[in-house]
């Protein structure tokens, strides 16, 4: 399992990706970054719940109200279009820093 220090800026990263494939709340989002990262990594709910907050003030991310589930109503999310661009610039970073990492640990 990897350690949260190790990619802790990601987080972010991975919560605009799982939101990329469409709209999403709390639980199935942490459940579908474990799932890509087969089973490699968990993100915790009060770093998700953070990022959430974040994306959200930075405009990357909307929420709105869902379903009703054990008597509260659901949180959903998903990706703006100011967000879609920020993953497109963090994809392209990942590029340069894994090239340059390799560099020293290759």
């Amino acid at each position: 399992m990897i350690g949260s220090d190790a990619i802790r800026g990601y987080n972010d990263t991975f919560i605009l990706s799982v939101l990329s494939e469409g709209d999403s709340y709390g639980y199935a989002i942490s459940k579908r970054i474990t799932e890509i990262s087969e089973n490699n990594y968990s993100i915790k709910e009060t770093t998700l719940y953070s990022a959430f907050n974040r994306l959200e003030k930075n405009g990357f991310i909307d929420s709105f109200p869902g379903q009703i589930t054990h008597g509260k109503k659901r949180t959903y999310y998903r990706i703006t279009d100011s967000g879609k661009e920020y993953l497109e610039e963090k994809k392209a970073e990942w590029v340069l820093i894994k090239k340059v990492v390799e560099c020293f640990i290759s």
